[in-house]
């Protein structure tokens, strides 16, 4: 994404995109939930950035775009984008879809085109919306991905979306959702597979689940 705006990839122009968001944040207030929201100056005004929230609920993915000052190109799951209405607007807001549980290289290459054209991708580590509220293992595609591409990294803390909506529960119950946007952290761009070996994968594992973990993790450490 480009400063003004423009993005050489098929979807809604600024303006809509815009509308999105503003519907998103009215939506939610009107249900009667409530957003606090710190942090924000933390996001790279422009070039590639990765952001990387915890995951808790289905609100998160939709609430963290709303409220950045950038178009977010976030990753979702493919099965998604084969129902009619919502594959459509995850095209519109510049979604793209990964296939769950197994290695996905189209994804991955999705992604970095998307960076090298200055998007901000937003990815979520885990690769699922959490069972307990814990912080989850993180997936070490996103890992290795991160590595390759040498840019910032946004860590996003989400607290309280597990509680609002939990994933065995069908709707969401109003209440205040709590969005940190943490300083980027900066790894080394580690283009051969070779390079990205275990220790730095492990130090990507180990910085992201510092930034992310919430007070439930903590007090399993």
């Amino acid at each position: 994404m480009r400063v003004n705006g423009a993005t050489p990839f098929k979807g809604a122009p600024r303006w809509e995109y815009d509308l999105y968001c503003r519907l998103v944040r009215t939506a939610w207030k009107a249900a009667g939930g409530s957003l606090h929201v710190s942090g924000l100056e933390n996001i790279p005004p422009e070039g590639p950035c990765f952001l990387i929230p915890n995951h808790q609920s289905y609100l998160e993915p939709l609430l963290i775009a709303s409220v950045v000052p950038r178009m977010v190109h976030p990753m979702a799951k493919s099965g998604q984008f084969a129902m009619p209405v919502l594959g459509r607007l995850l095209s519109r807001v510049y979604g793209f879809p990964v296939r769950r549980h197994q290695v996905d290289a189209q994804a991955a290459r999705t992604a970095l085109r998307r960076l090298a054209s200055d998007a901000a991708v937003m990815i979520f580590p885990e690769g699922e919306r959490t069972w307990d509220g814990r912080l989850q293992p993180f997936r070490i595609g996103v890992l290795r991905l991160i590595l390759k591409v040498g840019v910032p990294v946004v860590p996003v803390r989400v607290d309280n979306a597990y509680d609002l909506w939990p994933r065995w529960e069908r709707l969401p119950r109003p209440g205040p959702l709590h969005l940190t946007f943490k300083p980027p952290l900066h790894f080394p761009k580690l283009e051969r597979r070779s390079e990205r070996t275990r220790a730095a994968v492990d130090d990507v594992r180990r910085q992201l689940s510092a930034a992310l973990a919430g007070p439930l993790d903590q007090r399993g450490l």
